[in-house]
């Protein structure tokens, strides 16, 4: 390691342990980096980069290993829309969809092994996940813990039930400590998300080094991208909520340093699902933290746009995006493996409106999940329910299925518009609806979007050109591919978001080595709505623009001879102007 490195490592380590302690992470680190091979070729961010997300299993066929399997149907019908391909937890786990881990280092055989993994990577970049707050309790560490080993004596979290832990954040319902046996008498173990997930102990400095160890094990396994799955949560100190305390942030920054240093190429993701305020805080000044954070406000606040017909709130909030520096990134995203997260629409939406949100949700026979406030009250979390369902019902009934697609793709073209890279959800590219029968089946609520498909019945609906799943997978295909064509859209392109008429998103992109920009408007409501073009602020300007239409989802012209537009019910209209 290059000595100005390793003191900026020292110096981070020092301010979380003692130097003398600092001293020792940083001789542990240089062994670690010593063993693994990496890629020293950095990577800027595109606007060719667009992000699946996806289980390893999601698309099965019997007889075969679900990774083979996966590459397979991606490369058939994924390599010409998206780059990259964020693979959830393929380690063997006990719960929780993969994020109970029992080994950080080995693929779940049931799904393939590493030389499956190597194999994706051949056509797509990577996203793995660290899961760096729990371990799974069967986990070889805790049940080291349990036995007394040595090693892993002081691993996991501890503390007396009598502690008081009002101060506490607490993203679930669940009790925050769980009893356990050990050979050395009953021990209340901090369990944040379940019992079957054991909170990691970094005030163990051996923790931190195995993570880091973790950490350059997946950069020398060809991640790209790695996120740090509820990281917000890994330092505690009674007394305070318990989250984002300072520790974190020096502990992130220490993993980019690192990072920096071996596999430059590699960057990080952080998972925070707070409010807006806490959850930018992750960039750090820009340079020493993350590089792409979750926008987690995106997905309810579009829902709610939708729902109200009003663009108001979205437009107050999209205005304020920016990031710290060129190096750092919103990933974007509207739906994923878990549900609508609702937290981070607290103090953007009044709560009657989060309410009447979750009304609705529930109306569909979605889920809404909730979360203990410091007060012993809950609130809602999390609404578990398919995007495509939350968009269109009960507000979609009765519209016909022409409109509810493209209610479902104007969304996603907001999503896509946006400063940043979008991540889009594998059930959301393939046209998936709610699985109701999954989540009844499970006793879990996030399972209603985690349904596992069959092959040869997705090859079967895809070629169907009138099925749901065939008409958004065109659809989403021709609108990733619009936007990876233009410059403008680079994830730190400049951008704008006006507001010019409640009914309307409208977001201005420029491409900083031209005089132009892209024009992007999205009709929420289910009225035709006229814009004048002219109107719109921060457009070149000049008697010669020339204006394009790039991209529509209504299957018909625009003249713009005249300078307006007209939108359809849920259309989405990009325009290129030239000065």
């Amino acid at each position: 390691m290059r000595l100005k490195n390793n003191n900026k490592i020292k110096h981070l380590a020092a301010r979380i342990y003692s130097q003398e302690t600092a001293e020792k992470i940083c001789h542990a680190i240089r062994e670690i980096v010593a063993q693994y091979q990496f890629s020293q070729q950095r990577t800027d961010f595109s606007e060719k980069d667009a992000i699946l997300i996806t289980y390893a299993d999601m698309v099965t066929k019997p007889g075969e290993k679900p990774l083979t399997t996966l590459i397979r149907f991606l490369k058939n019908h994924a390599a010409q829309t998206i780059n990259a391909v964020h693979i959830l937890p393929f380690f063997p786990y006990s719960s929780d969809e993969g994020f109970s881990v029992i080994d950080y280092k080995t693929v779940d055989p049931s799904l393939g092994n590493w030389d499956d993994i190597q194999a994706l990577s051949q056509d797509f970049s990577l996203m793995f996940d660290l899961v760096a707050n729990h371990t799974s309790v069967e986990s070889a560490w805790f049940k080291g813990f349990i036995h007394g080993e040595e090693q892993y004596r002081e691993y996991y979290i501890t503390i007396p039930p009598e502690s008081d832990i009002r101060s506490v954040f607490r993203p679930r319902t669940s009790p925050l400590l769980s009893p356990f046996d050990a050979v050395d008498g009953r021990k209340y173990v901090w369990t944040t998300f379940s019992a079957d997930q054991v909170d990691l102990n970094y005030k163990e400095p051996k923790v931190l080094v195995e993570m880091i160890d973790i950490l350059m094990f997946y950069a020398s396994q060809s991640a790209r991208y790695i996120r740090l799955d509820a990281i917000a949560y890994i330092w505690k100190e009674l007394g305070t909520a318990c989250i984002h305390l300072p520790p974190v942030h020096l502990i992130i920054q220490i993993m980019r340093l690192v990072l920096d240093l071996a596999s430059p190429g590699v960057k990080l993701v952080t998972e925070t699902n707070v409010p807006h305020k806490d959850n930018i805080s992750y960039f750090g000044n820009g340079k020493d933290e993350a590089q792409l954070v979750y926008n987690f406000s995106l997905p309810p606040l579009t829902l709610h746009a939708f729902h109200s017909g009003n663009s108001e709130v979205f437009t107050r909030w999209a205005a304020t995006l920016k990031t710290p520096s060129d190096s750092t990134a919103f990933f974007n995203f509207l739906a994923s493996h878990d549900g609508i997260g609702i937290t981070p629409a607290h103090g953007l939406l009044p709560d009657d409106e989060i309410a009447a949100m979750a009304k609705c949700v529930d109306a569909t026979g979605g889920f809404v999940s909730y979360k203990t406030n410091a007060n012993g009250t809950e609130s809602a979390y999390e609404f578990n329910i398919n995007y495509f369902d939350a968009l269109n019902n009960p507000f979609g009934k009765g519209l016909p299925l022409e409109l509810k697609v493209r209610r479902f793709v104007s969304a996603h073209a907001i999503m896509a518009a946006l400063q940043g890279i979008p991540g889009i959800y594998f059930h959301s590219l393939f046209g998936s609806t709610s699985w109701f029968a999954g989540a009844k089946e499970s006793g879990m609520a996030r399972t209603i979007n985690r349904e596992r498909l069959g092959f040869e019945q997705m090859e079967v609906e895809l070629a169907d050109e009138s099925s749901l799943r065939s008409s958004i997978y065109t659809a989403l295909r021709r609108l990733l591919a619009t936007r990876s064509q233009h410059r403008a859209f680079h994830p730190n392109a400049p951008q704008m978001v006006p507001m010019i008429n409640p009914s309307i998103i409208t977001i201005i992109r420029r491409d900083p080595g031209k005089d132009e920009a892209i024009l992007c408007l999205h009709n929420i409501c289910a009225q035709e709505t006229q814009v004048a073009l002219g109107a719109i602020p921060n457009l070149p300007q000049s008697a010669g623009t020339a204006t394009r239409v790039i991209y529509h989802n209504a299957g018909r012209k625009h003249d713009l001879r005249n300078g307006e537009i007209i939108l359809l019910p849920f259309e989405s209209v990009w325009v290129k102007i030239t000065a």
